[in-house]
């Protein structure tokens, strides 16, 4: 799909309008609500804890500013640890400047801002350079940490950050895979350098595997051939093993360095943990053979934050560089970063997957529009089973969840 949306793009204005035409019978005709002038969404206007979490009725609608705009009308979304984290404020110093490079000289604000990374829901606007979407086509997407989020009723994006929705999914179960998708892809294929072509029999280690991004790629993983081992608690091995993990380490019994070690080296370490996780697991990679250690928790917006712009990027380019230098000089193997970036392309890729069973969704719990607060204070519990997903359109025939409701559901495919 992702090779027919390059040559989509590249046909030109005149043979999407074509295509456009052909099948919506006019461009730009849907149950577009610009004459609407505000809409329903959660903001912040503030950061802090979920106190801070508002809900309004007038925020300004999203428009179709550029010729390669969607406009979509938001179906579900899902919260991920970067909302919490968003809300506290973190990244601010280096997403205001992606939001409005002028901002270190005006008085920008980024308030009131929308949290929410996923979503899935319902295209009902285009600009005229649109070539793969229509009003009506049903679609699912990862937005930008810089962009308003999808705890709102609509959402404008770039085509380019769209994809298809998987046709064996409902709109809740499509909205928990985004981000954990684009995430996991970023660290797993971008940096860690692996692909469907390339991962047959790789040992790859994942630690705190049961949180939405391990979820997702112990089943990516397993979907091209991996040996996948990972940590987690005692009480989600079921679902962990369930996914396809082939080998489960309790973090809660024993000393888990000390029962890696009795394993076989790994190629990849992908670690979602953090902390003092690589003082001892930069040791369980095979020395010389280019293994590569990636984290997704690096101190680059932390130190932006805390240190500015120009002093907390050299800082944390400085401490990437020694720490890579160290570890390639000492053992042969690679130390590296990885960042979320959202990519329509990628979820074509994860949307084949999904509607041939090879991937899951893993819902932990559903809230309804109405309890936003309460879906981040779940959230902020700790010890994910996979993701928490909020129903935004009251009118969506596809999701069912009346109330919050607990308990991780692994859904089957029927195809």
């Amino acid at each position: 799909m992702a090779s027919v949306r390059l040559l989509c793009l590249l046909n030109g204005k005149a043979a999407g309008c074509s295509r456009t035409l052909a099948r919506t019978g006019c461009r730009n005709v849907c149950s577009s609500p610009s004459r609407l002038q505000s809409m329903s969404a959660w903001v912040i206007d503030q950061y802090g804890s979920s106190g801070v979490l508002r809900h309004t009725e007038e925020i300004t609608i999203p428009t179709i500013n550029f010729a390669h705009d969607v406009m979509i009308k938001v179906s579900a979304a899902s919260l991920n640890p970067l909302d919490v984290n968003m809300r506290g404020g973190y990244g601010a110093a280096l997403l205001n400047i992606r939001r409005d490079p002028l901002s270190v000289l005006n008085s920008f604000s980024e308030f009131p801002l929308i949290l929410g990374r996923d979503l899935s829901g319902v295209v009902v606007d285009c600009g005229s350079g649109v070539t793969h979407f229509a009003p009506g086509d049903e679609v699912w997407a990862a937005i930008p940490p810089w962009k308003q989020g999808s705890l709102a009723e609509y959402v404008t994006l770039t085509e380019y950050e769209v994809s298809y929705k998987p046709k064996s999914l409902s709109h809740i179960e499509a909205a928990s895979i985004p981000y954990v998708a684009n995430t996991a892809f970023s660290a797993l294929v971008n940096t860690g350098g692996l692909c469907r072509e390339n991962s047959l029999n790789k040992r790859v280690l994942i630690t705190g595997a049961s949180g939405g991004v391990g979820t997702f790629s112990i089943q990516l993983l397993k979907a091209w051939g991996a040996h996948v081992t990972v940590t987690c608690s005692q009480n989600a091995e079921g679902l962990v093993r369930g996914l396809g993990a082939d080998e489960v380490v309790d973090y809660t019994s024993g000393d888990m360095a000390e029962q890696l070690e009795m394993m076989q080296r790994f190629d990849v370490i992908l670690d979602n943990v953090g902390g003092d996780t690589e003082e001892w697991a930069m040791g369980l990679l095979k020395p010389w053979s280019g293994a590569k250690y990636v984290t997704l928790v690096s101190p680059l917006l932390l130190k932006t934050d805390s240190m500015g712009l120009l002093d907390g990027t050299l800082n944390a380019g400085l401490t990437l560089h020694n720490k890579a230098f160290q570890n390639i000089t000492s053992s042969g193997v690679f130390y590296r970063w990885a960042f979320y970036a959202p990519d329509g392309p990628t979820l074509d890729e994860v949307s084949r997957l999904v509607d041939t069973g090879k991937i899951l969704p893993v819902v932990e719990a559903q809230f309804p529009f109405t309890q936003v607060p309460q879906a981040f204070q779940k959230l902020e519990g700790g010890h994910a089973r996979g993701k928490t997903v909020v129903k935004v359109a009251e009118d969506d025939e596809c999701i069912e969840t009346a109330e919050s409701e607990q308990g991780v559901q692994v859904t089957s495919q029927q195809n």
